[in-house]
């Protein structure tokens, strides 16, 4: 079983940065696949940003360049650090991992975050 907790999210201008946090608890070896997706209302979930087990990570189009995902693999903990946030980057942000389980095998299971809201104002 693993717990997210996220956290980092709120209100911010145009213009502004934000960093959320994922900080991932329970029985488990290591994170293995990390990403953050984000809803805005009325919207399907999309990916923002992946980061592999390796560090090699990926981003949507529409964050290239302002956003940065990051991972300390000691504190099992994920990062997005956001700049130059736009008003269309709004949306309640969620973290999603897969681990290594204790035994050291891959676990296809996803784990997900409660979501953290995320508003930037014009």
């Amino acid at each position: 079983q693993v717990q997210l907790v996220e956290s980092g999210g709120g209100l911010v201008q145009a213009g502004g940065s934000l960093r959320l946090s994922c900080a991932a608890s329970g029985s488990f070896s290591r994170i293995y696949l990390a990403g953050w997706y984000r809803q805005a209302p009325g919207k399907q979930r999309e990916l923002v940003a992946i980061i592999s087990g390796g560090g090699s990570t990926n981003y949507a189009e529409s964050v290239k360049g302002r956003f940065t995902i990051s991972r300390d693999n000691v504190k099992n903990t994920v990062y997005l650090q956001m700049n130059s946030l736009k008003p269309e980057d709004t949306a309640d942000y969620y973290c999603n991992v897969q681990i290594i389980d204790i035994s050291g095998h891959y676990s296809q299971h996803d784990y997900w975050g409660q979501g953290t809201q995320v508003t930037v104002s014009s």
